[in-house]
């Protein structure tokens, strides 16, 4: 049977399409609207809840634990004081990318870390013989993701503590009479804010926060919404923009930091895991922002006599890339890929061989017209496509 999050007896009641779908063995809600892109606008405009709970959570604590974190994690942990947080990732010898989350520093000799992955025998095994405690806290808590530009001001109605709070930084709070941890990270690219709840405090204060947001049209929102967002943003999802090295059969399956446009994350000069690999290494590909020409886009597809596909594009699986007007020389490939109503364009997260990556480079798409492949323009974007001042100021 599907697990249920500490905070399910609540969404559940907003689900009106009433699917579900599994995110590591929870029940998870694509969407709690008919449209996604209701959902979507909240996250842009107003404010958007999401459960996401069903990341794994990890404790780790011990005299020697920032050493030991130093060791495991490619970007250097020594900066990062009580009270802040970091996005990280973590590679195997060879400096392939394991997986990449976020870690805090709650107190002096405590971390918290998530990942979507299962890591828990992994980090375990590293620290055998060491003063290091690593806990499995996943069924512990619950998160809450407050996200969209009234987020600050819902969360400042129940704690004070929120109005200073700086990007990447984490505060030890109540709501509701319960302690909560608040972080002020999300996977939106916009202002937010994640919420850690223990699983026994998750309905009070979902209660609370859900009254202070009724008159900032706080609604809650499922995946399909949350991965415009991150598209938009240039926000790398594990499973399809790469795959963990852990479970892949050839080197052209795994990805170095670098490749993944993650290269400030090993500049530091402390020694890790993989670091002599990543350093030795030439990058066979780099990760870039691609927008597609609309004006070509529509006339592709208005000569198959049929309307261009707009809202509701969302492709997260692999679309070719190649040279423009060349006998199909394969130059990369689209791992995300939709239509942002917001800048209203196509755009897409793409892998591309190094010497094609400056901005404004022209490559072709391959896309599918009534099942027959045709190739309409794109070129090289930014990564990040929307990146609001609000989100760091």
């Amino acid at each position: 049977m599907p697990k249920t999050t500490p905070f399910h007896p609540r969404l559940a009641t907003h689900n009106h399409p009433q699917i579900w779908e599994d995110w590591s063995g929870y029940l998870s809600a694509p969407r709690y609207q008919y449209s996604e892109i209701n959902e979507y606008y909240a996250i842009r405009n107003s404010a958007a809840l999401f459960d996401t709970s069903p990341l794994f959570k990890y404790r780790f604590t011990g005299q020697a634990v920032r050493p030991f974190l130093r060791r495991v994690l490619a970007r250097d942990i020594q900066s990062c004081a009580v009270g802040q947080a970091q996005y990280t990732l973590w590679c195997n010898e060879d400096g392939f990318v394991l997986e990449d989350g976020v870690i805090m520093r709650v107190a002096e000799n405590e971390y918290w870390l998530t990942s979507a992955e299962p890591n828990f025998r992994y980090f375990n095994n590293l620290a055998k013989n060491q003063a290091i405690v690593v806990e499995d806290i996943s069924a512990d808590y619950g998160i809450l993701a407050l996200q969209g530009p009234h987020s600050r001001t819902i969360l400042n109605r129940l704690c004070a503590d929120i109005a200073s709070l700086g990007y990447f930084r984490l505060v030890q709070t109540t709501i509701a009479d319960c302690p909560v941890t608040i972080s002020r990270t999300g996977y939106t690219g916009d202002l937010g804010y994640e919420v850690w709840i223990s699983a026994e405090n998750a309905l009070p204060v979902f209660d609370a926060i859900w009254r202070a947001g009724r008159d900032y049209n706080l609604i809650p929102i499922g995946t399909t919404a949350l991965m415009y967002a991150r598209i938009e943003a240039g926000l790398l999802l594990i499973g399809v923009d790469f795959h963990t090295a852990r479970y892949a059969w050839v080197d052209a399956q795994r990805e170095r930091p670098h490749e993944l446009g993650l290269g400030r994350m090993v500049r530091g000069q402390h020694d890790f895991i993989g670091k002599s690999a990543i350093r030795a290494a030439t990058p066979r590909w780099r990760t870039v922002g691609i927008a597609v020409d609309w004006h070509n886009y529509e006339r592709i597809h208005r000569e198959a006599g049929i309307m261009p596909p707009k809202e509701g594009v969302l492709v997260q699986e692999t679309m070719s890339l190649y040279r423009p007007n060349s006998n199909y020389d394969y130059l990369g490939y689209v791992s995300s890929f939709c239509y942002s109503s917001l800048l209203k364009k196509h755009i897409g997260i793409a892998k591309l061989h190094p010497d094609y990556c400056a901005v404004g480079t022209e490559v072709e798409l391959e896309i599918g017209v009534i099942r027959k492949p045709e190739y309409v323009l794109a070129s090289v974007a930014p990564l990040s496509f929307y990146n609001p001042p609000r989100k760091t100021a």
